[in-house]
């Protein structure tokens, strides 16, 4: 029970951020409005959210400019895709019927 508690990774302990990866994680990619208006929530949110994410190394941010529109756009990064999949995973045998049991 330790060993998955370990696994739980409290970068993504927010539904928001707990989205963010998991748009990332089935996409390429991701714009911030993509991001805002798929998690309903306000720029200021989502920002924050993003910021921590990316010091942590978890996303990749590619700013360029759309029909000179600036543009951002997310990716995940590889320690990113890979933490992510060992906290669903703990999340998951937790979840289990004798994931959690001592």
């Amino acid at each position: 029970m330790k060993n998955i508690i370990n696994n739980i990774n409290k970068a993504f302990d927010h539904r928001v951020r707990l989205g963010i990866m998991s748009v990332l994680m089935v996409n390429d990619y991701a714009d911030f409005t993509s991001l805002k208006e798929l998690l309903g929530v306000t720029d200021g949110n989502i920002a924050s959210h993003i910021k921590a994410l990316e010091k942590k190394d978890y996303i990749r941010v590619e700013k360029s400019f759309i029909n000179r529109k600036p543009n951002t756009r997310y990716s995940i990064t590889p320690a990113g895709r890979k933490d992510f999949k060992k906290h669903i995973n703990a999340i998951e045998k937790l979840l289990s019927p004798n994931g959690g049991k001592i």
